[in-house]
């Protein structure tokens, strides 16, 4: 797998933040004076980043956002997220250990995530993931994020690598769209945050545990799988 490049979405992917952004939401409604939603209204949002999840969230109340609120709740939802980054958000079941299989045959591990870039690397670091990867960029690191497929293909060039000799893994229509737009490869995960079945917007593979995934990116680049 030398001079290959995988690629990682975080949430919903790598990591289960929801309960802690669900946190952070709740957090934000509390100031308005608003009732907690629960963690499952809130999932469907999570790969759409913070101004999504708010902006839900208080719509879910039948209250509407100028774009001046959105901007200062956003403002508290960071701070209160940032001082809660990682107090009830799991690496997946076998994430890391598929981590380090994929690092010991050679490829170069990377993130693109549409969290903003600071906190998704306060995430990885508080959850001692951040070793892994050699390159990671959030919604705001290149001027362009998910599902522009800049913001894929401008990861795997800070990485050092390739979109012909990369693949992503991810767990939303968004970077299904991203990835087939950068004509890269996907590996589907069943367990994040979609809506729709994963199968239904047409990634290359599909896991349903991380102990399946270097099968999957050895079959989608062509070497030999072991049985």
């Amino acid at each position: 797998m030398k001079g290959f490049t995988v690629v990682f979405d975080l949430d919903g992917t790598l990591v289960d933040t929801a309960p802690d952004l669900a946190e952070a939401t709740n957090h934000v409604l509390g100031t308005l004076g608003l009732e907690r939603v629960s963690e499952l209204e809130i999932r469907p949002f999570v790969g759409h980043g913070a101004l999504a999840m708010i902006e839900a969230a208080v719509t879910s109340h039948g209250r509407k956002l100028t774009e001046r609120e959105l901007h200062d709740l956003f403002q508290i939802f960071f701070d209160y997220y940032s001082a809660n980054i990682a107090v009830r958000s799991t690496p997946y079941a076998n994430m890391v250990t598929a981590l380090e299989a994929l690092r010991s045959e050679g490829a170069t591990l990377a993130v693109c995530t549409n969290k903003i870039e600071i906190q998704a690397r306060q995430v990885l670091k508080a959850l001692k993931l951040d070793g892994y990867f050699s390159a990671l960029t959030g919604r705001d690191s290149l001027g362009v994020f998910k599902p522009d497929p800049k913001h894929l293909t401008g990861t795997i060039a800070l990485a050092g690598g390739r979109p012909d000799a990369s693949i992503m893994i991810g767990d939303s229509e968004t970077d299904i769209k991203t990835a087939k737009a950068a004509h890269v490869p996907i590996v589907a995960v069943s367990f994040g945050y979609s809506v729709d079945p994963v199968a239904s917007f047409g990634p290359d593979a599909i896991i349903d545990d991380y102990r399946d995934l270097q099968a999957a990116v050895k079959k989608l680049t062509g070497m030999p799988v072991s049985r």
